[in-house]
């Protein structure tokens, strides 16, 4: 790695260890399993930091999704946590709208979306002081303005982003010089990786979120995780 990427890298490493004296257990990290976030996770297990660990099964990710997770837990021998929506909820949603409600408007794939992660993400955010996430600031227009350090009002906490000035190509550096894990569908145009329904490989020249809800306005394309 260029001298550059090595500071950045060794500054991740220090603001992490830093979470993980202040917050302790209380500190959580949600993964997606994407790019950014097994950089992280490398991270935390790597240097065996008190931050748990989870990420959210919506019941519709792909086969390649699930394939980084275990080899995730195979390669660092570490406990990932795993939330799922409530089956309540659920079963009423797919009952009374179908499987696929979330292309008739945009109402429905935010209930959609509310039921498989947001609701799971509060559960496992309940009790919890620092929220870490692999957000970047290039990802999209709603996120150019994050800071490293926010607070979650809704949620009462902080909220980290230690990536947020990193660019693909550092996160992709990284992640070839510690052969981290990876989801092959990035190899395959596949940039933002969400539920299987709701996610296509980007075409030349769209930005990177433009995979995701494609049928969707482009300042519309958030779930509600990381609307507060």
């Amino acid at each position: 790695m260029e001298q550059e990427l090595i500071v950045k890298y060794n500054q991740l490493e220090n603001l992490l260890t830093t979470i993980g004296k202040e917050h302790g257990n209380n500190a959580v990290f949600s993964t997606s399993l994407s790019w950014e976030d097994q950089v992280i996770t490398h991270v935390i297990f790597s240097l065996n930091l008190p931050i748990r660990v989870f990420t959210l099964d919506t019941g519709r990710m792909f086969p390649e999704t699930y394939k980084v997770l275990e080899s995730t837990r195979e390669r660092y021998q570490k406990t990932i946590e795993v939330f799922y929506p409530q089956a309540e909820p659920l079963q009423q949603m797919t009952t009374e709208k179908g499987l696929f409600s979330f292309y008739e408007s945009l109402e429905n794939r935010k209930e959609c979306c509310h039921i498989r992660k947001v609701e799971p993400l509060n559960r496992a955010l309940t009790g919890t002081s620092c929220w870490i996430t692999g957000l970047r600031a290039a990802h999209s227009e709603n996120r150019s303005n994050l800071s490293v350090f926010e607070q979650d009002v809704t949620r009462q906490l902080v909220k980290a982003n230690p990536l947020i000035n990193w660019s693909l190509e550092d996160v992709n550096l990284v992640i070839k010089h510690y052969n981290i894990p990876y989801n092959v569908l990035h190899d395959k145009g596949f940039v933002s990786i969400g539920c299987q329904p709701c996610t296509r490989a980007i075409k030349d020249g769209e930005d990177f979120r433009a995979g995701r809800w494609w049928w969707e306005n482009a300042d519309k394309k958030e779930c509600g995780l990381h609307v507060a």
